[in-house]
């Protein structure tokens, strides 16, 4: 059993949603963000996402989008995300960990290539944000020979036809985006997410990550009542850009004492669902 899996079913059996924070590697330097990745586990994380840095996010909002540009600045590259992975997992070998990203730098290191070295740095899962299903082959096949999830989209548009051509080859879990729009700028309403994830469940067995406009404990304790679990990114790396030029101590204070409130909120919180 995968990581992913592993975490999904032990989820199930206690009855909760997981914790997803979202950081970007390389964000502030290589150091501090090593330093973050290596906290949050015992801040309460349960799966991680690590962006992998690239100029042009375009599904992001300006608080991703400045995380990005500050790794990049401060020398974050693909191979460089990579290593940040492999010293991760010398310390850590349970937590599910995911790349999320844009195509364009995985298409340039090669798709083969990229999805060995994933697999062999301890990588879980990977989230390709501007690959569509029809095109996703390309990446989804090399990593799935790898043992390695890659993660497909369901949003506020999708409908019944599309859905179902989604979830032909989707796997490890579905991620849910909540609204209409980059991350970071708007808020859902928990009756339409409410509402999608039942659609979702009742097409698909597959565990349900929602994302997208979560930034308060409140929310990732609305969001844990419904989903399998609650991504949250733009808040946390705003603690970064707040906090930068700072010591590195005070970086990785400020993310993970949010991480940590975010994460007690989702834990307590009981879910509602079939």
């Amino acid at each position: 059993m995968s990581r992913l899996a592993a975490k999904f079913a032990e989820l199930r059996k206690e009855g909760r949603a997981g914790f997803i924070p979202f950081v970007t590697g390389g964000d502030p330097d290589t150091e501090t963000s090593l330093a973050i990745l290596e906290a949050l586990p015992a801040a309460g994380a349960d799966i991680i996402e690590l962006g992998m840095p690239f100029s042009d996010p375009m599904a992001d909002g300006p608080a991703v989008q400045a995380s990005s540009t500050r790794a990049l600045k401060a020398g974050a590259s693909l191979p460089r995300v990579l290593e940040l992975v492999k010293k991760f997992r010398r310390k850590d070998s349970k937590t599910p960990l995911v790349l999320m990203g844009y195509f364009n730098p995985i298409h340039a290191y090669g798709t083969a290539r990229f999805a060995r070295d994933v697999a062999a740095a301890g990588v879980d899962g990977l989230i390709a944000v501007d690959l569509p299903i029809e095109e996703d082959e390309v990446l989804r096949l090399p990593a799935a020979a790898q043992g390695v999830d890659l993660i497909r989209f369901v949003t506020p548009t999708t409908d019944e036809a599309r859905l179902g051509r989604i979830l032909e080859a989707a796997s490890g879990y579905l991620y849910y985006v909540s609204v209409a729009g980059v991350t970071g700028t708007k808020t859902f309403t928990e009756t339409d997410v409410a509402a999608a994830i039942a659609r979702i469940r009742a097409a698909s067995k597959l565990p349900v990550a929602v994302g997208f406009g979560i930034r308060t404990p409140e929310q990732a304790a609305a969001i844990a009542r419904m989903a399998d679990g609650v991504v949250v990114g733009s808040a946390l790396v705003n603690k970064v850009a707040e906090t930068a030029g700072q010591s590195r101590e005070t970086v990785v204070k400020a993310v993970t004492e949010l991480a940590a409130a975010l994460a007690q909120a989702t834990r307590k919180s009981a879910k509602v669902q079939a």
